[in-house]
């Protein structure tokens, strides 16, 4: 499995089913490495991720991430078994806990992550599977951005994805995993040049992100404050989570994030009129440079 060119992390909840099979095959003929996707109130994951690696040939699918409390650890490994077995090595199970907003949206619990995933994980080892086993096991990558939730994505998986971050925060989990395991980070991207016009479309988006406490302490443990974070983010916040600007100035900051120590960028293509469906004009204009 080759995840070294750029992959494309997008929420497609937005797109009818038809659409997103058209956007997969656009990505994979663009030459990304990956299409990865959340879990949020829409599509189940391992239903979906068949259909959007039934509809391409070589493009990997990544979960970005599966919402563990949502599922029994039986259910995840063999669904992430079946999808290995039939479609090979295309795919990545990126698994985590979301956070308390986001488990009470869905009707779901919210417990103590590091010790909750710590079980799940040997669950999910354990668990028989009597089908024909695949070549491989499926890449598992853990989401967290706590020292021991870094340490234990480290030590039992694969490594870690991570999503809405700062460059000094790659660089800081770098350090935290070591040199080898995956380090599988989102960055947001828009292709606008007009400042108040990005950055207006990328508070839109910013501010759920910042009524959650993790992402907040998070900021500031990075050097950002108080006044950072209130109304939606305060310009510098904004220019640091999101990379807008011309192609040139884009590209710039996804090799900052391999430079800080990302094995994989996956961009999410924001549209400068706002809302969540993918911009495919900014898949085109920054597909990977062959």
């Amino acid at each position: 499995m080759d995840l070294r060119p750029p992959g494309v992390f997008t929420f497609l909840d937005g797109l009818t089913g038809e659409r997103t099979g058209r956007l997969a095959r656009k990505v994979e003929q663009l030459g990304y490495s990956a299409l990865w996707f959340p879990e949020t109130l829409g599509r189940e994951s391992f239903s979906f991720a068949s259909y959007l690696l039934s509809q391409t040939e070589r493009l990997i699918i990544a979960t970005g991430i599966v919402v563990t409390y949502a599922y029994e650890p039986i259910a995840i490994a063999n669904a992430t078994r079946t999808l290995a077995e039939i479609y090979g090595d295309r795919f990545v199970l990126g698994l985590g806990v979301s956070n308390a907003q986001g488990n009470a949206r869905r009707g779901i619990p919210y417990g103590k992550p590091l010790s909750f995933t710590r079980e799940y994980l040997t669950r999910m080892k354990a668990v028989p599977y009597a089908a024909p086993a695949p070549q491989n096991d499926p890449p598992v990558v853990l989401a967290g951005m706590m020292p021991k939730m870094l340490a234990l994505a480290a030590t039992q998986t694969q490594g870690t994805h991570t999503y809405f971050t700062v460059v000094e925060q790659i660089a800081a989990t770098r350090k935290a995993l070591g040199p080898e395991p995956w380090l599988c980070a989102e960055l947001g991207v828009m292709l606008e040049s007009d400042a108040d016009t990005a950055r207006t479309a990328a508070r839109s988006y910013m501010q759920t992100y910042l009524q959650i406490d993790h992402y907040v302490q998070r900021f500031k443990e990075v050097g950002f404050t108080d006044a950072d974070v209130a109304n939606d983010g305060s310009d510098r916040l904004v220019d640091a989570v999101i990379a807008w600007g011309d192609e040139v100035k884009i590209r710039e900051r996804i090799a900052a994030y391999y430079e800080a120590g990302a094995s994989h960028v996956c961009i999410m293509p924001l549209s400068p009129k706002g809302g969540m469906v993918p911009d495919e004009r900014a898949i085109e204009v920054l597909a990977p440079e062959r």
